[in-house]
C-alpha cells in the first residue's frame, strides 16, 4: 500500500498560481505512474494530469493545457502540480494518485487525502 500526502492547497485570486505538492511512501516510486485529478462540489472526480514513471512523458486534461505543469523528483518521492493562470473553475480538492505497475495510461488504485483549492474571482 503506498501512502499519498498532497499539500499546497489554498485560496488564491484568479490569475494567481499556486503549487501543490505529493509525497508518497515506498522505494519504488519511481516506477510508478502518477497523476492528479479533481473534484468540484456536486461533481465527479475528473482527471487533470499524469506523468509516466520518468516523467519524461505527461499528460492533460483539455481544461489546464498550457496552464498546469505536472513534474516529479524520484530522488524525493515527490510529484508536484504548478498551477498558473488559476480560474474559478479550478476550485475543487485536488488529488494525487499512484499507479504501482507504472501503466500508461495509469490506472491509479492508490489515493491522497486530498487539499482543497479555492480560487476567488
Amino acid at each position: 500500500q503506498v501512502q499519498l500526502v498532497e499539500s499546497g492547497g489554498g485560496l488564491v485570486q484568479a490569475g494567481g498560481s499556486l503549487r501543490l505538492s505529493c509525497a508518497a511512501s515506498g522505494r519504488a516510486f519511481s516506477r510508478y505512474t502518477m497523476g492528479w485529478f479533481r473534484q468540484a462540489p456536486g461533481k465527479e472526480r475528473q482527471f487533470v494530469a499524469g506523468s509516466t514513471w520518468s516523467g519524461g512523458r505527461s499528460y492533460y486534461a483539455d481544461a489546464v493545457k498550457a496552464r498546469f505543469t505536472i513534474s516529479r523528483d524520484n530522488a524525493k518521492n515527490t510529484v508536484l502540480l504548478q498551477m498558473n493562470s488559476l480560474k474559478p473553475e479550478d476550485t475543487a480538492v485536488y488529488y494525487c494518485a499512484a499507479d504501482t505497475d507504472g501503466r500508461w495510461p495509469g490506472t491509479y488504485a492508490n489515493w491522497g487525502q486530498g487539499t482543497q483549492v479555492t480560487v476567488s474571482s
